[in-house]
C-alpha cells in the first residue's frame, strides 16, 4: 500500500532525455530494497510529462501496475513486482 512515507521520485524540471534514466534507476533501486509501492511526481499543469512517464512505465518489466493518485493528479502510484 502506498503511504506518505513511501519513496517518491520528483521529475519536475526534467527533460525527456533524463527521465528514462532517472525512472529506471529509481525503480531498480526500489525493487532491490523490496519496496512494493513508490510514487512518481510528474506534476499536473501539463500532461506531456505524465503521458511520457506512463509510456515508460507501461514498457518497464519491473512494474506490476500504476495509477494516477485520486487526490493528487500530479502523482502516479506504481506497484512493483518484488
Amino acid at each position: 500500500m502506498y503511504t506518505s512515507k513511501s519513496p517518491n521520485l520528483n521529475l519536475h524540471g526534467e527533460t525527456r532525455d533524463t527521465v528514462p534514466y532517472l525512472l529506471n534507476s529509481f525503480l531498480k533501486d526500489a525493487v532491490k530494497m523490496q519496496i512494493e509501492y513508490v510514487g512518481i511526481i510528474h506534476g499536473y499543469s501539463s500532461t506531456i510529462l505524465k503521458k511520457y512517464v506512463h509510456e515508460l512505465l507501461k514498457k518497464n518489466t519491473l512494474v506490476d501496475s500504476y495509477k494516477v493518485d485520486l487526490f493528487n493528479p500530479g502523482l502516479t502510484i506504481v506497484k512493483l513486482k518484488i
